[in-house]
């Protein structure tokens, strides 16, 4: 007698033959997208200009590295594009090849290469993570992620304020938290020091870092007096005792100071230049012309008082200047101007950096050499040259940076659907980095009368009051505008590739809503 099988049976046994196939079909976002035809890719490529592909042996050698670059595409949605290409696939493998991308070895089942403005960047050769690739594809030319070196292993990296918060409410241990940025040359200075630190301290303090440049960490920086980079704070039992303010430190002198932590002793003022005596005529807004009119022959010297450069150069300032005023038929007068209190002459010179040399024969000022020394000082102004007149000021130049002051900031913002404004210090030395990428995304965006890069230069009188009101505490900040009113503070990427994206998404987002204006309709 035939058996009869249950349909329970028969549905399990089902399961069975069906889900192993249906496991080994690979899941991942529609941001990642699949590509096999070379056209596609040279389509892609010369369309989009920050791209990070994936080449794998198989389906199943991706599948690890999909799940993640999916979740990784969803973070950098209008900033990146993320691809892949089964190199195993028969279709795909002319591709991969073209590409000169080889899968041979018997231990490389993945292969990322990035590629930027149509071409091909770099081999992707940092940490496999959500936080190294989204760090990365927002900054394919920026430095790695501290915590991506391995000597930093026992440093705490911290990614938001909830972890933050966290540490400080259950760590019993003192913590020595670095408030740092990315781009701070100080920072990556001490770092090493910091990480070989905490090291030598570990199981007895907690040596912590958390990068907190991203306006979202706006209220930790005020806390805690961030108006700096680095910032190190003290901390014991969750409370917040002082700052750190060795920034020339070795890992030894972190240690040091640990076995019994100090505040830092409170700084004697330094007397003012101006104020020493000596050979050098101090010039100020009030003098200066009147005092270049009545000697023919002036090489001023623009300072200011914390510029680490301009007190190497003082003495030797100093010494020339007591041998040039000392001769008989002198070839000249030294003078020295501090740019930080005589800031109107300091606007009107186009001062961007310290210490910066001027000469001015017979009131008519030229541009100067390096000139560093007391010997090079006397030897110039024995034979003053005529060096090439110095590069105009941005807002002098010819691009299409729209230039903005408080009189019609508001009125020409209004007329723009979306506006990125660089509020900017022009001695700024960060600021002088960005310029070029700025110019470079203004330049892209010329032709469309909806948007508008603008800047501000915050140190000019006139502009003080809205930057006041704009709320600007460091150079540079980015704003975003749409139709004259503040939208957001933009801070994620400063550099060409970050504000065209940013924008791209901005515009593509009008496209998205008129579409669905349309389908109503």
């Amino acid at each position: 007698m035939a058996r009869v099988v249950p349909a329970w049976l028969l549905l399990l046994l089902a399961v069975w033959v069906v889900l192993p196939t249906w496991l080994s079909s690979t899941k991942f976002s529609s941001l990642v997208e699949r590509i096999s035809d070379p056209k596609d890719l040279k389509k892609l490529l010369r369309t989009r200009n920050n791209v990070l592909v994936l080449y794998s042996k198989s389906e199943a050698a991706a599948e690890s590295h999909l799940r993640l670059l999916s979740t990784v595409a969803q973070a950098v949605k209008g900033q990146g594009t993320i691809c892949w290409v089964d190199c195993g696939d028969a279709e795909s493998r002319k591709l991969c090849k073209k590409m000169k991308v080889d899968l041979s070895a018997k231990d490389k089942k993945v292969e990322l290469f990035h590629y930027q403005d149509g071409a091909f960047h770099t081999e992707y050769n940092r940490a496999v993570t959500f936080k190294s690739v989204v760090a990365f594809l927002k900054d394919p030319k920026g430095p790695p992620l501290w915590e991506e070196d391995p000597g930093a292993k026992d440093v705490v990296h911290i990614d938001n304020e909830k972890d933050f918060r966290r540490l400080l409410k259950k760590e019993e241990k003192p913590i020595l938290m670095m408030f740092y940025a990315s781009w701070c040359s100080v920072c990556k200075r001490i770092m090493p020091h910091f990480q070989k630190a905490a090291t030598q301290l570990r199981g007895l303090f907690v040596l912590a870092g958390m990068n907190v440049y991203s306006s979202e960490f706006e209220n930790i920086k005020e806390e805690y007096s961030v108006h700096g980079y680095p910032t190190i704070c003290y901390f014991e039992k969750g409370r917040f005792l002082f700052q750190y303010d060795s920034y020339g430190s070795t890992a030894e002198d972190i240690v040091e100071w640990l076995k019994n932590p100090q505040p830092p002793q409170p700084q004697v003022p330094e007397t003012p230049w101006a104020d020493e005596g000596g050979s050098v005529y101090h010039l100020t807004d009030e003098d200066f012309d009147q005092f270049v009119k009545e000697h023919s022959s002036v090489l001023v010297l623009f300072h200011a008082p914390w510029c680490g450069h301009c007190k190497k150069m003082k003495p030797e300032f100093e010494n020339a200047a007591e041998v040039l005023h000392g001769e008989a038929d002198s070839s000249g007068v030294l003078a020295a101007v501090d740019a930080t209190v005589n800031k109107a002459l300091a606007e009107r010179f186009h001062i961007s950096e310290f210490p910066t040399l001027k000469y001015f024969k017979n009131g008519e000022k030229y541009a100067v050499p390096a000139l560093r020394t007391k010997k090079s000082f006397i030897e110039w102004m024995q034979n003053p040259e005529s060096p090439p007149p110095p590069e105009p000021a941005w807002e002098e130049q010819q691009t299409s940076v729209v230039h903005l002051a408080g009189d019609n900031f508001r009125d020409t913002l209004k007329r723009k659907k979306h506006a990125l404004v660089m509020f900017y210090a022009p001695w700024c030395p960060h600021c002088k980095k960005v310029i070029p990428h700025f110019t470079a995304t203004a330049d892209a965006f010329k032709d469309d009368r909806k948007i508008a890069c603008a800047a501000v230069d915050c140190i000019k009188e006139k502009n003080q009051d809205l930057c006041q009101q704009e709320a600007i505490k460091a150079y540079p900040t980015f704003h975003y505008y749409h139709y004259g009113k503040f939208a957001e503070k933009y801070d994620t990427n400063p550099t060409e590739l970050g504000f065209t994206s940013f924008i791209r998404t901005l515009r593509e987002g009008d496209h998205e809503r008129l579409g669905k204006k349309k389908e109503e309709l």
